[in-house]
């Protein structure tokens, strides 16, 4: 069998979500979920559900930012929240040598080293969020309590 929930990226999410006790199974879509809206509009929810997995540089360092779709990252306030530390955008290849996930596909976990996390409290109003499940086409359900605790995760308000 081969497809998106087949492909190493999306396995290797699939694995480390089950080591990590996550209820959520890895659904596949027939469109393309490499936005927050286009996420959203695939699975008829609000965009703020969903969990967007963005990576930034911090004084050089990966970060990864797990935010609401419903709004950008003010990094004036994730400065704050690391510090002081400069904030840059990641560019793809910072992003696959972080993550080891393309942009548009990028999980909350299954990273080759474990990345300092930041999770958005907007995500925390919803009772059900989604996240990328290692491809552009997939994804899974999960909540913000069980975000923080797969991710290791810190919650901060990190939304404009």
């Amino acid at each position: 069998m081969s497809g998106p929930l087949q492909q190493h990226s999306v396995i290797r999410v699939r694995e480390t979500l089950a080591r990590l006790g996550a209820t959520g199974e890895i659904r596949h879509l027939d469109d393309s979920a490499r936005t927050a809206k286009e996420a959203a509009d695939a699975l008829s929810i609000e965009v703020g559900q969903i969990a967007s997995s963005l990576i930034f540089l911090a004084d050089g360092a990966p970060v990864l930012v797990i935010a609401s779709g419903g709004h950008r990252v003010d990094t004036d306030k994730l400065s704050a929240v690391l510090d002081g530390s400069q904030i840059s955008k990641a560019n793809a290849d910072d992003v696959r040598s972080a993550t080891g996930f393309a942009i548009g596909g990028v999980a909350p976990v299954g990273h080759p080293e474990p990345l300092r996390t930041i999770i958005d409290i907007a995500l925390s109003q919803y009772d059900e969020v989604w996240a990328a499940g290692g491809h552009p086409h997939c994804v899974f359900p999960t909540n913000y309590d069980e975000l923080l605790r797969i991710t290791g995760g810190a919650a901060a308000e990190v939304g404009d």
